[in-house]
């Protein structure tokens, strides 16, 4: 080959960029997080992403590439890779199984995730957090952690930096339950059933729920991912809520668009395309025509697409930034954990 023909061959070449080294930079986070979880299996695939990609935004050697040539992939991680996450998560429910857990159990999880929305979202409204963060990590606590986080914020047409914190708060807040909830079961008088059923009430994401029920034996891992997973099934009706509000905010402005912004004028719609196609999945695994191979490898897929979405937003906090209004959100953070785990508590002993 010659000189004049290898010049033309490199201008030929695309160049490397878009968002293409953010994506491999999150499919290396993904790696690691996936060694973390086998080297500590306490610590779940997901809650080990955001911890990474946290670290990676700050890393001195990593902390150019993340915010400059990766953070387009990132982003796009954070966003779309979420959202074909919560469309396989539809593949985790079944109505029948829902269906199964009784009026009664059903009107407490209910109850739990009004609760927990509504006085998380008016405590973080009079704390003064900026942004939409009061309406995120209420959903967060409310319904399934990071994922209902990213499904909202979607809905809502949030702020970077605002799902950031929120996902750092829940994650952080959901793997101390891994710790604190196995060591009240005994005071607080729960047998297996009992104590699977708060778990499932009262953990934010499904891989915790899972890593803390499992240490009161199979009784309660059952029952705490069947209550778990009829708190992810009201994530579409809260995403559809936020959808509507949001196109009534819109309705307001000059250009229809909640601050006069000329930005972002597209309305949201009321029932975003991936939510539609979380509740398909939900119909889908209803009618039990997926074999189990096929339900074991989407399960496989879901995880790793959230974790790296879960990377793409942790790289996206700024722990500076998160510190001047720390207090606050810890305040927020702590008084939603107390709350969901004392109404689900009086829950339980309700319905038992």
């Amino acid at each position: 080959m010659t000189v004049r023909e290898r010049r033309v061959r490199t201008r030929s070449l695309p160049p490397l960029g878009g968002d293409a080294p953010g994506l491999l930079l999150a499919a290396l986070g993904v790696a690691a997080a996936l060694a973390v979880h086998q080297a500590v299996p306490a610590v779940p695939k997901l809650t080990a992403a955001v911890a990474l990609g946290i670290a990676a935004a700050h890393l001195p050697g990593v902390r150019p590439v993340v915010r400059g040539v990766a953070r387009p992939g990132l982003s796009t991680a954070g966003r779309r890779l979420m959202r074909l996450g919560i469309v396989l998560l539809g593949l985790k429910l079944s109505l029948d199984d829902v269906l199964g857990l009784g009026w009664a159990t059903v009107a407490m999880v209910l109850a739990v995730v009004a609760a927990t929305f509504a006085g998380t979202w008016w405590l973080g409204r009079r704390l003064g957090l900026p942004g939409d963060q009061p309406l995120l990590v209420a959903t967060g606590y409310s319904i399934c952690g990071a994922s209902a986080i990213g499904a909202v914020s979607q809905a809502a047409g949030s702020e970077e930096e605002d799902v950031a914190a929120s996902v750092a708060l829940v994650t952080l807040c959901g793997t101390l339950a891994i710790a604190v909830l196995p060591l009240l079961q005994q005071p607080l008088g729960l047998g297996e059933a009992e104590f699977g059923r708060w778990v499932g009430a009262s953990v934010h994401d499904v891989g915790q729920v899972v890593a803390t029920a499992q240490t009161g034996g199979p009784g309660a891992l059952r029952e705490a991912v069947l209550v778990k997973l009829m708190r992810v099934v009201l994530l579409a009706p809260l995403v559809a809520g936020v959808a509507v509000a949001a196109r009534r905010a819109r309705r307001g402005t000059p250009d229809g668009t909640p601050d006069g912004t000329a930005a972002a004028g597209r309305r949201p719609p009321i029932v975003p395309l991936f939510v539609a196609g979380f509740l398909a999945m939900i119909a889908l695994r209803t009618t039990g025509l997926l074999p189990d191979r096929a339900l074991t490898l989407a399960g496989d897929a879901q995880e790793l697409l959230l974790a790296a979405a879960l990377f793409g937003l942790g790289s996206a906090v700024h722990l500076p930034t998160m510190v001047r209004t720390g207090g606050r959100i810890a305040l927020l953070g702590l008084g939603s954990w107390v709350m969901v785990a004392g109404v689900s508590y009086a829950g339980v002993l309700i319905t038992t």
